[in-house]
């Protein structure tokens, strides 16, 4: 006689109740298809001179999607930047970099880790256009932005040069002198017009 079919999963768990059963035509079918949809699906046939079973394993993927890009950074030479981007995809995404459309790899200065990257010591040659790019089997994605390296001349607004009104004979004086500057700046003293010499003192 006619079988009759049923569904089940192999592991156990319940058919989604979204799932919908065509018994006529043996189809399952799974609307809005999930992680927690996945697994090991069994088709049982029966009639009253036995019973067959079918298994089929549903797999699910999906293509990179961002959950943090990259936004354009301004830094002043020398300092460090640090980019940082997230996707979410099944399998997992990886990444790499390009900078001006060129694979950037790590070296020195330059620090890759997963979907993070780290420039210390910024120098002029860093400026340019970033892309992160996650991958997986299923698609690929590309988020960008600029990097702008910036110069800073010596600003000493807020330096203190401290006054030194009275000092023991003998005693020691110590002066500082921190003027914000990109690149670091190079110093010198001096007392009225004459520049200072270093000295035993």
């Amino acid at each position: 006689p006619v079988p009759t079919i049923s569904w089940r999963r192999a592991d156990g768990k319940q058919i989604p109740r979204k799932a919908r059963r065509h018994r006529s035509s043996g189809l399952l079918e799974i609307p809005n298809f999930q992680q927690e949809d996945a697994g090991l699906y069994e088709c049982v046939a029966e009639n009253v001179r036995g019973k067959n079973v079918a298994r089929g394993q549903l797999t699910f993927y999906a293509q990179p999607n961002w959950i943090q890009k990259i936004g354009d950074a301004h830094a002043a030479i020398e300092e460090s930047v640090v980019w940082e981007c997230r996707a979410s995809g099944r399998p997992k995404p990886s990444y790499r970099w390009l900078k001006d459309g060129e694979p950037l790899l790590p070296q020195g200065r330059i620090q890759l880790e997963q979907g993070s990257l780290t420039i210390t010591n910024v120098s002029l040659s860093d400026a340019g256009m970033y892309q992160c790019v996650a991958e997986n089997r299923h698609g690929v994605i590309f988020a960008s932005a600029e990097l702008s390296v910036i110069a800073v001349g010596p600003d000493f607004s807020k330096t203190l040069l401290k006054k030194i009104t009275l000092v023991k004979v003998g005693g020691e004086v110590l002066i500082e002198c921190k003027p914000k500057a990109s690149p670091r700046p190079t110093y010198s003293w001096k007392k009225g017009k004459d520049i200072l010499r270093e000295n035993e003192r």
